[in-house]
């Protein structure tokens, strides 16, 4: 009798353990493609390159039903490079992507802690890009998207339920410095979704102020602010997409690679190694369309302006084309040519998902498997 009980403990154990890792989901992306990229400082370069219209990643996604529709949540999310194998952020950090943990309510909403995007990202991917931030069209080539923009540590995220179409998000990014606001930031969206429609507005603020050390005074250097509005509507025939930012500030823009356009060698400008600093006005607009083709497949298309409000005038344009399709219902197969042209010395590089790119234009073909 005291051996069946203990069987029975041990049985009643291992099942209660099957039951709490039902609740873990492990998901990823493996990408990777042939990247030929044009007008840079390196000539003419074909690649393999990972990550070209989603970054390769993989991850862990949980949930723990707490009841009266509570949730405990958590995700753990690193990126990896295909063609090497390698993590693909040079600091080495594991959980590089995203790392959070917290509660959702069916009726109050979610609230998160950790490494996270922010909701000026998620507008800008999840509503305002075609090519949604990836293949050679990015929206990041142009549009601030790089750094503390896309994501950033000791983040804390509320997301409200939607009500009658409407959403809320709310970003606070702390500084973690002896003064509160030095290195904090701030960003929020409002969505609304209503059939074909999908619209958000986006805000990101972020305080480049220094805290005083042993050694240095504290230091004011004011604020970087993004503001973003993102449409798009679905005809059926074809979704079209609209965008615009306006970036005013210290730290507003990030620029992914900043040599200049320097000489020309054959019809071709090359970069320099030469640093430019980076804007502190400029503008942003796309316009696009996503066209469906026979059923598993779709053509991209979009052009960008970036208007520099500077004396330098750094302004861009960037027209990309693409097509993806669904191979099998996780398997997609993708090309695309995007090029940029670039006045007083501006130095945007076509890149993809996952690298800046090296030239002022590219073309990619590869393939992404979802698990």
């Amino acid at each position: 009798m005291k051996k069946t009980l203990i069987s029975v403990a041990v049985l009643g154990a291992m099942s209660s353990a099957a039951f709490a890792q039902s609740n873990v989901t492990i998901y990823g992306i493996v990408d990777a493609g042939i990247v030929a990229e044009r007008g840079g400082k390196d000539g003419n370069v074909t690649k393999v390159s990972s990550g070209v219209a989603n970054a390769s990643r993989i991850g862990f996604r949980g949930t723990e039903d707490l009841g009266g529709g509570l949730s405990a949540i958590f995700t753990l999310e690193t990126g990896y490079k295909t063609d090497d194998g390698q993590l693909d952020n040079s600091s080495n950090t594991l959980f590089n992507r995203q790392a959070f943990v917290g509660l959702r309510s069916t009726t109050a909403g979610t609230l998160t802690v950790g490494r996270q995007y922010t909701p000026w990202y998620n507008a800008l991917v999840q509503v305002g890009d075609p090519f949604a931030a990836g293949l050679a069209g990015s929206a990041k080539n142009l549009f601030p998207a790089s750094g503390i923009n896309v994501r950033n540590s000791n983040a804390v995220v509320y997301q409200t339920p939607l009500f009658n179409g409407f959403a809320g998000e709310v970003f606070y990014g702390f500084g973690e410095q002896s003064e509160s606001s030095a290195g904090r930031q701030l960003s929020a969206a409002v969505s609304y979704t209503n059939g074909p429609l999908n619209a958000r507005v986006a805000y990101n603020n972020r305080n480049n102020d220094t805290a005083s050390t042993a050694t240095a005074a504290a230091v004011e250097r004011g604020i970087g602010h993004n503001s973003l509005l993102a449409v798009n509507y679905d005809f059926q025939v074809a979704k079209a997409y609209f965008m615009f930012n306006r970036s005013k500030g210290l730290n507003s823009i990030a620029y992914p690679n900043q040599g200049t356009l320097g000489g020309v060698t054959g019809g071709i400008a090359y970069a320099t190694t030469t640093a430019i600093a980076a804007s502190r006005d400029s503008r942003d607009g796309l316009v696009g369309v996503q066209v469906p083709v026979a059923g598993a497949g779709k053509v991209i298309a979009s052009f960008i302006y970036k208007d520099d409000r500077e004396a330098v005038n750094r302004d861009a344009k960037q027209w990309a084309i693409g097509y993806m399709h669904d191979i099998s219902k996780r398997t997609t197969g993708y090309v695309s040519y995007a090029k940029i042209d670039n006045k007083n010395n501006a130095a945007f590089t076509v890149g993809g998902n996952t690298e800046v790119g090296s030239g002022d234009s590219a073309f990619n073909v590869g393939v992404r498997h979802s698990f």
